[in-house]
């Protein structure tokens, strides 16, 4: 069963930066995409970002220009550089990793960890 090993997130003051990590552990699988959700209680689970195996990314475009997620291919390893952070980026932060081996996708999740934005 793959594994997501996440950073710790933490408390942030408005127009600070932060940096997620993810690392996926107990897989070779070089077909994925790799990425984090967000999610507020009582609000539906919302994408931020993502990165494929070939570099391809995808932002929320609440984060754009704000977030930038890469990977370091060796490591299985994605990073979020969360910059200039807004008190609407409060939330509990997921990782996400979804491997494709033939016709089958297979979807892994983080235990997520607390991002709070808040002078």
């Amino acid at each position: 069963q793959v594994q997501l090993v996440e950073s710790p997130g933490g408390l942030v003051q408005p127009g600070g930066s932060l940096r997620l990590s993810c690392s996926a552990r107990k897989t070779t699988c070089d077909v994925y995409v790799m990425g984090w959700y967000r999610q507020v209680p009582g609000k539906q689970r919302e994408l931020v970002a993502t990165i494929t195996n070939d570099d391809v990314t995808n932002y929320a475009d609440s984060v754009k220009g704000r977030f930038t997620i890469s990977r370091d291919r060796a490591e299985f390893t994605v990073y979020l550089q969360m910059n200039n952070l807004r008190p609407e980026d409060t939330a509990i932060y997921l990782c996400y990793r979804q491997e494709k081996t033939g016709p089958r996708e297979s979807d892994f999740w983080g235990q997520g960890t607390q991002v709070t934005v808040s002078s």
